[in-house]
């Protein structure tokens, strides 16, 4: 696939994988991207995971066509990209290793047995490489989403590449929507780092950008102010969506019924938008990322060994991890005997930056009963006012 006619495509679909990172559900598989600029230099924009280094040797060498490459420029250093950076050193003695200087430290934590001596370059802020007609910038972007990263904008074809930046979950041979997967995939793996990402975009938006290049997902090649303000809101951690998520984590039922009761009034009320999500069963990633795109949710859950059972309480973990702040929330507990799920829910919470618990906690006893719909219905109201 050629990106133009001088810069090429030869990054690796993986269809084999099942968990991304160890973490993450790929049921479309995923893709590790890699580019090569052909001019009177050649520079290799980074490698791939050492899962598909078969596929992608071949790809590079048949886009070299016996040509010989001068730079393997490394954006990011973790090993989905980077795995075969040794690889290219044997194969091509001379060429020069282009990375931050964070990156150039860190090598050898991957690659014991390898000399760098004399191999690397590290650049700085604004730095340039010239290839020819082609002229790569860098620009750092510590954490986004580890501190060595750095993006690369080459200034003759106005692409940018973005390193992790504008990816997301799929390979492209399976491309569906960009929104949904992007928004997964940006929230579980760079959602922290919002700080950050907004002052990448604020170099990003001092270049004339006709191309994005991520290395995971597909090129972007129009319509870029749409991804590039999907990730401002994400990175502001603004709700990208009005409506409400309402999480449950159920034992035998009882709260799984007063999650759905609480769906029902809330569409009831108004809200534009209600998503019910089974902790126990669904894909934590995308009830993370839920939490993240609406302006409103709702927790709901057990009471487990005096504390709450666990599937929320990975839930709200995760969220802590990844920064969520700026919601309302209101909170449900259930408990037999001595009820104590909603005071870890709201102590987890209050750990968080600019979250509003509506108070007060709702309390089930066992099971929901009409004694309980009009405190619930106090709830919703005070929630979505």
């Amino acid at each position: 696939m050629d990106v133009t006619s001088e810069i090429k495509y030869i990054g690796v679909d993986d269809l084999d994988i099942d968990l991304f990172e160890s973490q993450y559900v790929v049921p479309d598989g995923m893709a590790y991207n890699s580019y090569l600029i052909i001019d009177e230099k050649i520079a290799i924009m980074d490698t791939v995971d050492a899962r598909k280094g078969k596929e992608w040797w071949a790809n590079l060498e048949g886009a070299l066509a016996g040509r010989t490459p001068d730079y393997l420029v490394v954006q990011h250093l973790e090993p989905d990209h980077a795995a075969l950076i040794h690889e290219v050193l044997d194969k091509y003695p001379l060429i020069k290793v282009i990375a931050t200087a964070k990156a150039v430290q860190m090598m050898p934590q991957f690659f014991e047995n390898v000399d760098f001596e004399g191999r690397t370059i590290a650049v700085k802020e604004g730095d340039t490489l010239s290839l020819g007609k082609h002229v790569l910038q860098f620009f750092v972007a510590p954490m986004v989403h580890w501190p060595e990263v750095m993006v690369s904008y080459e200034q003759n074809e106005k692409v940018l590449f973005s390193a992790d930046a504008f990816g997301k979950f799929g390979a492209l041979c399976n491309n569906g929507a960009w929104d949904c997967e992007a928004r997964r995939y940006y929230i579980n793996i760079c959602g922290k780092y919002g700080a950050q990402v907004q002052t990448l975009l604020k170099k990003a938006a001092t270049l004339d950008i006709k191309t994005i290049c991520p290395l995971h997902g597909p090129v972007l090649t129009e319509n870029l102010g749409h991804y590039i303000g999907l990730y401002d809101i994400w990175s502001r951690y603004e709700p990208e969506t009005p409506g409400v998520l309402v999480a449950y984590a159920s034992i035998h039922g009882g709260t799984a019924a007063a999650a759905m009761k609480i769906a029902e009034m809330l569409r009831g009320e108004g809200a534009p938008k209600v998503v019910v999500a089974d902790l126990s069963r669904c894909d934590m990633a995308e009830a993370v990322e839920d939490a993240f795109r609406y302006s409103h949710m709702v927790v709901c859950a057990a009471s487990y060994d005096g504390d709450v059972f666990p599937p929320m309480y990975d839930f709200l973990h995760h969220l802590k991890l990844k920064g969520y702040r700026k919601r309302k929330v209101a909170v449900v507990e259930n408990g037999s005997w001595a009820p104590t799920a909603g005071r870890v829910m709201h102590a987890m919470l209050d750990e968080m930056k600019d979250i509003e618990v509506v108070e007060p906690v709702v309390t089930i006893r066992s099971r929901m009963k009409e004694s309980d719909i009009p405190l619930i219905g106090d709830m919703v109201c005070a929630l979505m006012a």
